[in-house]
């Protein structure tokens, strides 16, 4: 980052002066793809059970250690621009959540674009909601959906999908640093930025949309935004996605959705996973287990 090295968190400086600057993905998926591979394979857990859904998608069931007959439950997104990653990458975030918040955390692997453009990976997860309200240890009432990066811009994604369609109303959409605007990284002269840069936010927008109507398929670009669940919209604010999160924040807002937005002050894209004994991480956890917390547990 150069001269914005000044702008970290003190407790992130020596780890972002090693981090890529993005994941080249003008050169193709295959080196970004292998390395989010053994991402997966080393934050995969052997406790957790993994089940079908359907013929395509799978999901990771972290419960309680005490769990309820009819709890809360959430459905968690992975991140990896919507063409890399899986649910096993986050297994120690969804353990730790529900730790936390005594809440059932479900991750749903989804297909990836390019192979599956939209509306595919968001049906994935539509069909991992729906299974999950129908499980007999879920309150249907209490059931929140969320996910990090490209899974926060699903998660966005899908609170809009199942608004319209009626089937399911969550209880919270959980947005953590979501990708939710194609339009980001499009300006010229953008800054150097840590993990996620504005090429790499361009490619696989492109990738993901595939000829499909922006208006439609990206979140930023819904003219409507009423009706939706209460949201937790955290970001830092060296993130790309910083201007994005807290203009979709204000919007729903003015639609009359309760909006909560956490700022992480000399954070970086991804910071409290890759850092999350930092303290800027533990209040950036510790405000989303509250948030869960609100929504799920204290609400009967």
């Amino acid at each position: 980052m150069g001269a914005g090295l000044n702008a970290v968190d003190p407790q992130l400086k020596r780890l972002a002066r090693v981090l890529p600057g993005g994941y080249s993905l003008h050169r193709g998926l295959t080196v970004p793809r292998a390395l989010m591979n053994l991402a997966v394979r080393a934050g995969r857990r052997a406790d957790v059970a993994s089940t079908s859904v359907d013929a395509n998608v799978t999901v990771r069931v972290h419960r309680p250690v005490r769990p309820q007959d009819r709890g809360p439950a959430l459905l968690w997104i992975h991140g990896g621009g919507t063409v890399m990653g899986g649910a096993g990458q986050e297994d120690g975030f969804c353990c730790k959540l529900t730790d936390f918040t005594d809440v059932s955390v479900v991750a749903v692997d989804h297909r990836l674009a390019p192979e599956h453009p939209y509306p595919t990976p968001l049906e994935d997860c539509y069909a991992a909601l729906l299974w999950l309200t129908r499980q007999p240890w879920v309150d249907p009432a209490r059931v929140a959906i969320g996910g990090a990066s490209a899974g926060g811009g699903f998660a966005a994604a899908l609170a809009l999908l199942a608004r319209d369609r009626g089937e399911v109303a969550p209880a919270l959409q959980m947005l953590v640093y979501p990708m939710l605007d194609d339009r980001t990284g499009a300006e010229p002269d953008q800054p150097a930025r840590v993990m996620w840069s504005a090429r790499d936010n361009q490619i696989p927008w492109r990738w993901y949309l595939g000829g499909a109507d922006p208006q439609q398929a990206v979140p930023a670009r819904h003219g409507d935004l009423a009706g939706l669940p209460p949201a937790w919209i955290g970001v830092g604010t060296l993130d790309l996605f910083h201007d994005e999160s807290l203009e979709y924040g204000r919007r729903l807002r003015a639609a009359g959705v309760p909006a909560e937005t956490h700022i992480a002050p000399g954070a970086f894209h991804a910071f409290d996973l890759l850092a999350p004994n930092a303290s800027v991480s533990q209040r950036f956890f510790a405000s989303q287990s509250r948030a869960v917390r609100a929504a799920l547990v204290d609400r009967r």
